[in-house]
């Protein structure tokens, strides 16, 4: 009778532990690309009603001025927080309007803002690039 050493044993639980790590991890980053996706197209009721408003870029300088100006600079060069001139250009409407009311970088803190303040906050942000 043929019986497998001990240490081929090991060899043997080794190689089915590395694939079974392996594929746990597969399996783990599919689902996190997967959720990612889902979030996307999942849209937020605020994004929605404040990218239906038009924003005014006077009214959002102001806004600008009473609350962002401390991190970003008084002509929103940066500071604590970074230069805000090619924000529009590098990041979608949407996805600035959920660091604003989430404040999802620290330092930066989450506001609670109106659609259309958030509108004019949007519209001074793309005045930036002109």
């Amino acid at each position: 009778m043929n019986t497998p050493s001990s240490k081929a044993l090991i060899n043997q639980e080794q190689k089915i532990s590395f694939r079974r790590i392996c594929f746990l991890s597969i399996a783990t980053l599919a689902s996190l690309i997967l959720l990612w996706k889902i979030g996307n197209f999942k849209q937020d009721p605020f994004i929605t009603e404040t990218l239906s408003i038009q924003g005014e870029a006077l009214s959002g300088s102001k806004l600008f001025k009473i609350n962002c100006v401390g991190c970003h600079g008084i002509s929103a060069q940066g500071f604590v927080g970074p230069d805000l001139h090619e924000a529009t250009k590098e990041l979608s409407d949407q996805k600035i309007i959920n660091q604003v009311i989430r404040g999802l970088t620290p330092p930066m803190p989450s506001f609670e803002i109106e659609p259309q303040s958030m509108a004019d906050l949007l519209a001074y942000m793309h005045s930036l690039n002109q």
